[in-house]
């Protein structure tokens, strides 16, 4: 095999670090270096590459067009290289990522793929916390969450990792009862089940009816959307929730009233600090979690 020249593996982590902050000045803080010292190691790579990788003006350092190609085509090889030292290090401690997550995503998305991640970072291990106010706690007791919000606060790195929509769900015998038409007297005399940071889904789910000033019987609420479906399985109400979770449950007690789409005010956002990027198991979640479109 033919001796290839390698860049300069400095002046790589470099670049990389610029491109993956934003920002110059953010990577020199993390690589401990001033900027003019970061700009010779990216200037060193450009004249390796024989590449202008970014236009400076202004102590601000933009990306060009060829610098943007030449991370796309470099950035799978750079992880899978830090991947293989990785596997091959003795030297190498576990790495804990502290990890907020609502109990229904846990058990419905993220644990059927987890052996996914743990066979490609076989040393990234997770600590669960299903506890309440996770986006509050990111940056203190989380190090990232998986949140169920209408979006989350300014100031956080959030990846946006669904749309859903908002369906009435309901046992089968209790649904048969209540017929296929909405029927405002039939429904008021039912109770329903919501949960109790996520009121706005019945908003939406009674303006899409037409049934705006609609109250029911009783509205019961919850804290867990599992419980909420278990009890919608066992004829306690009509759970407002998302279509995504009636799918994903494969309850052959459920099913959903009417044929009627309504978008849901909310999403599920992986959040965390944006200097938690940098620190390997968030950022080693982070990628995965996107490339595997839970």
């Amino acid at each position: 095999m033919a001796n290839r020249r390698l860049p300069p593996l400095r002046s790589l982590e470099a670049f990389m670090h610029t491109v993956r902050l934003g920002s110059a000045r953010a990577a020199a803080n993390q690589l401990s270096l001033s900027p003019s010292a970061l700009s010779r190691r990216i200037a060193t790579l450009e004249e390796f590459t024989g590449k202008k990788l970014f236009t400076r003006a202004r102590q601000a350092m933009q990306l060009t067009d060829e610098g943007a190609a030449f991370h796309e085509a470099v950035l799978p090889h750079f992880e899978a290289l830090a991947r293989a030292v990785e596997g091959q290090s003795e030297n190498t401690s576990l790495l804990r990522l502290h990890l907020g997550v609502l109990p229904l995503f846990g058990s419905q998305r993220l644990f059927p793929r987890l052996a996914e991640l743990r066979q490609l970072h076989p040393i990234l291990h997770i600590d669960i916390d299903t506890g309440p106010h996770l986006e509050d706690r990111v940056g203190d007791t989380l190090d990232a969450a998986i949140v169920l919000t209408r979006g989350p606060a300014s100031g956080l790195h959030a990846v946006r990792l669904d749309e859903n929509k908002v369906h009435a769900i309901a046992n089968r015998d209790l649904a048969a009862t209540i017929g296929s038409t909405p029927d405002v007297d039939v429904l008021s005399r039912q109770t329903f089940l919501i949960h109790n940071e996520l009121p706005e889904s019945f908003t939406a789910w009674k303006a899409a009816l037409g049934l705006d000033a609609f109250e029911p019987a009783a509205i019961d609420q919850y804290d867990s959307g599992q419980l909420i479906l278990e009890a919608a399985a066992q004829g306690l109400g009509i759970a407002i929730m998302h279509d995504d979770h009636l799918r994903r449950a494969a309850d052959p007690r459920l099913t959903e009233l009417y044929d009627i789409e309504v978008d849901s005010p909310y999403s599920y956002w992986f959040i965390c600090k944006p200097g938690a990027l940098e620190e390997r198991p968030v950022r080693m979640f982070h990628d995965w979690l996107v490339k595997a479109g839970l």
